[in-house]
């Protein structure tokens, strides 16, 4: 018989105590094989969002995770290892740049992915507009394409962390996502799993982030980098803007179209901008802050990793991406000049479109999404476009219509421009 019962557990945390750690292992595990129930691990996890929990509970949680499953060696990768997490946002594809540039700069890149939820897209569904490309790779298949390719992008396996991906699920229905205890231990612990020896974290701040305040990214940073180091991976964390959306396509195939361009030494200056600085650090970390990745874009090396990286996985990087059957542009009412486009506003609007999902079983559009004509600070006149919607079917363009109404602001001046990294956190 278990010296704990859930109930017990519950009830130190709703009281606003801390947990043991023989508490943490027990309860982790007990839920992970079922014995403590979904209701009773959300009354715990409501517990945590509401009272918190010291550095070393966090830390003790998120050994926990990583224990309840395997743990990869990547020890026979004869490259540094790095990986970069972000914490999700709206037009945020810098994965799919970021990964080939790194890889094309001598480091191996380990890039265990996820799905889009809600307002924020995901980098697997973005991937999967490729025809052929295939997210699943088994261990092998993933240490034999870091090996030879130095980039691998795929969902994290069934054995990585099984603990968080039960309480993932849980959090999402019960109003726990917020948590920065289990935010925090939720992405540390598949990190940490996955083996890579140094890790970047683009932590977003803004109305389309999860973090909507300074002093909450900042906290979940400060946490992250902690949990990293006594892990031992090298951690860094870059506080960076998603108040706007990142580049001008929001959605799944058109996201691969603006990598593309990235790639091709082009695309939008955000995007160049932060992909630049994330693969700098991700550099940095892995022991090489001598090479310039701007100069693997210009010169071509980044696309052909890219191109090596996608073929690695089954895709074709030379079919076309899907196009949508019904488009609809939305055009400037008055003169005047940008001066907000709300990044959470479009990606809801994105969801609508049916470029991302209510629930993670939910099949998603490749072809739907935004495409902005407009930026902050850009100037406009009467009847100039500003976004166009993309959709598989007219009830779509009209659901997208009624979400994106009041997401564009156009006023008589431009706002002050505001930084895309904010602040470096180590």
């Amino acid at each position: 018989m278990s010296a704990f019962t859930a109930v017990d557990v519950i009830r130190v945390k709703r009281d606003g105590g801390v947990l043991s750690d023989a508490q943490i292992d027990w309860v982790v595990e007990a839920y992970t094989r079922g014995e403590v129930a979904d209701e009773q691990m959300s009354a715990l996890a409501m517990a945590i969002l509401l009272r918190g929990m010291t550095p070393g509970e966090i830390a003790r949680w998120t050994a926990a995770m990583i224990a309840s499953g395997e743990r990869l060696d990547l020890s026979g990768v004869s490259r540094p290892t790095v990986d970069k997490h972000s914490t999700g946002g709206v037009g945020d594809k810098i994965t799919l740049p970021l990964t080939p540039l790194v890889a094309a700069c001598g480091a191996a890149v380990p890039q265990l992915s996820g799905r889009g939820l809600g307002h924020t897209g995901g980098t697997l569904d973005k991937l999967e507009s490729i025809p052929g490309w295939r997210a699943v790779l088994s261990n092998d298949e993933f240490t034999a394409q870091l090996g030879d390719v130095g980039a691998v992008i795929c969902a994290a396996g069934a054995g990585l962390a099984p603990a968080d991906r039960k309480l993932y699920a849980l959090r999402d229905v019960t109003g726990t996502v917020e948590a920065i205890p289990l935010i925090a231990s939720s992405i540390m612990s598949k990190k940490i799993a996955e083996g890579t020896g140094a890790l970047v974290l683009d932590v977003k701040v803004g109305s389309g982030a999860f973090m909507k305040s300074l002093p909450d990214a900042r906290e979940l940073a400060r946490t992250m980098v902690d949990l990293g180091g006594a892990h031992g991976v090298r951690t860094v964390a870059l506080l960076t803007d998603m108040s706007t959306p990142l580049g001008y396509a929001i959605g799944n195939a058109i996201e691969v179209d603006e990598t593309l361009q990235v790639l091709d030494g082009a695309g939008p200056a955000d995007v160049v901008e932060l992909t630049l600085a994330l693969a700098r650090e991700m550099l940095t970390a892995a022991g090489l802050p001598d090479v310039d990745p701007a100069e693997a874009l210009r010169d071509g090396r980044a696309m052909d990793s890219w191109r090596a990286m996608i073929r690695a996985q089954g895709g074709d990087p030379d079919a076309p991406l899907p196009i949508a059957a019904e488009t609809e542009t939305v055009r400037a009412e008055r003169d005047g000049v940008v001066a907000a486009v709300d990044a959470y506003t479009m990606g809801l609007t994105a969801w609508r479109l049916g470029a991302g999902r209510a629930r993670k079983e939910d099949p998603v559009s490749a072809a739907a999404g935004v495409v902005l004509h407009k930026k902050p600070g850009d100037p406009v006149r009467v009847g100039d476009p500003l976004y166009e919607l993309r959709a598989d079917s007219a009830a779509r363009i009209a659901d997208g219509l009624a979400a994106a109404a009041d997401a564009v602001v156009v006023a008589d001046r431009a706002p002050a421009p505001t930084p895309l990294v904010i602040e470096r956190i180590a």
